[in-house]
């Protein structure tokens, strides 16, 4: 899929699909179905137009298009959203960026999709302009509850990942560089790799999870724990993830880590005894969850 500045897009006639698509959920993919062009904002929105209430991200941009990629999407299309084009009024939004810009012949946006300066611009503007055919999705419903990226939000942060998976579609994912530690996981026979995240993304409770891997494009069982270590008294909240059966250096590399199950949360243990056999316990349950997920390698 390529990959591109509104500014420099080639003229071609469009199927668009338009929206901010935080998470590429299940409800997102299918206002995207169709759509050979996606269009979406960098930074997100909120972040320019009211950035005390700016939402942690569930996908940086690179997550975002390596996902919309996977549906099937020719090209994705990002804004640079800044204050100059949080003025822009609903009308030139319309007549320069999706009629002069795109050149869009259809348009699919959700039911609660709003643009233009103050957000006055709605669906019914859209579906009014006979220069594109407009297709209105309704808001998708799972199990009785709307699929939002603001819900998906709520699930991870309360460490239910397992659904927040289901309502994407997809395991959540962050990414991040191996730091140097302390290596105290290689003392207990668990050698970790530490991660170093860019702010602004969302992260789960603290907590031990049960994850997969990527690293240079083969997935990796995995186990990781999010906190303090508070066995060793520590205070600094960190990312640190042990690969199952997997011998290497990460070090400096980039780790892709997929959520798929919260084992436990994370708790204080009498000492270094306890807490090995404790990670020995969440190996176990890890490879007894991670036993079905495909593309699994080691090495």
């Amino acid at each position: 899929m390529k990959v591109t500045d509104l500014s420099d897009v080639e003229p071609r006639r469009r199927r668009v699909a338009v929206g901010t698509f935080d998470g590429v959920h299940l409800g997102h993919r299918e206002v995207i179905r169709g759509a050979d062009t996606v269009l979406t904002f960098e930074p997100h929105p909120a972040a320019i137009v009211s950035p005390a209430g700016a939402p942690r991200l569930l996908t940086p941009l690179e997550r975002k298009a390596e996902l919309i990629g996977e549906l099937g999407v020719q090209e994705l299309v990002v804004v640079p959203f800044d204050e100059d084009f949080a003025a822009r009024s609903a009308e030139s939004f319309v007549d320069d960026v999706l009629v002069g810009g795109l050149r869009a012949g259809h348009v699919s946006v959700g039911e609660n999709f709003r643009f233009g300066n103050k957000a006055k611009g709605d669906t019914q503007r859209l579906l009014a302009d006979d220069r594109f055919e407009t297709r209105v999705v309704p808001l998708l419903e799972v199990d009785g509850e709307v699929v939002s990226s603001s819900h998906i939000r709520g699930l991870v942060l309360g460490g239910a990942v397992e659904y927040a998976d289901k309502l994407l579609g997809a395991p959540f994912t962050f990414c991040g560089e191996v730091t140097k530690g302390d290596q105290r996981g290689r003392t207990l026979g668990f050698p970790t790799a530490n991660l170093h995240l860019r702010p602004g993304l969302l992260l789960p409770p603290d907590g031990v999870y049960a994850v997969t891997v990527t690293v240079d494009g083969a997935r990796h069982a995995g186990v990781m724990n999010i906190g303090v270590r508070p066995t060793f008294a520590g205070r600094r909240r960190m990312i640190e993830v042990h690969l199952l059966d997997f011998t290497g250096d990460l070090y400096r590399r980039w780790l892709v880590v997929h959520l798929i199950e919260r084992l436990r949360g994370e708790k204080a243990f009498p000492g270094p005894d306890a807490l090995r056999a404790a990670i020995a316990a969440d190996v176990a349950r890890a490879r007894d969850v991670l036993a079905g997920e495909a593309s699994l390698a080691s090495g």
